[in-house]
């Protein structure tokens, strides 16, 4: 069992953590952590299509060449799905929280 998709989904999501601790900005954080899985992904597929296509020579590569289906499998697919689902997840369970806070904090009687 590959558990890189766990390892990238980590790494996404401390960035997350960091940016949303340190910033409040959770949304800006979970961005650039999967931006940075989805390029790293899409690279190995470019070097992927040459291989296989490009007779191992870039300049063979067209410009859609990492985008072309027959370069991915399950796996690179899943290196950089997992990471964006969990930090989805992570935004969307810190905005329940804001908003339970804010219902709380409006909702509660003044002494």
């Amino acid at each position: 069992m590959d558990l890189s998709p766990l390892g990238h989904a980590l790494a996404a999501v401390v960035l997350q953590c960091i940016f949303g601790i340190t910033r409040g900005r959770w949304a800006i954080g979970g961005a650039i952590g999967c931006i940075w899985f989805i390029a790293r992904e899409h690279t190995q597929a470019e070097y992927r299509w040459i291989a296989l296509f490009g007779h191992g020579k870039r300049a063979n590569m067209p410009w859609y060449g990492g985008f072309d289906y027959r370069v991915w499998n399950i796996s690179s697919l899943l290196d950089w799905l997992v990471p964006v689902a969990a930090c989805i997840i992570l935004f969307l369970l810190i905005r329940a929280q804001k908003r339970i806070a804010t219902y709380r904090a409006l909702s509660s009687p003044d002494d």
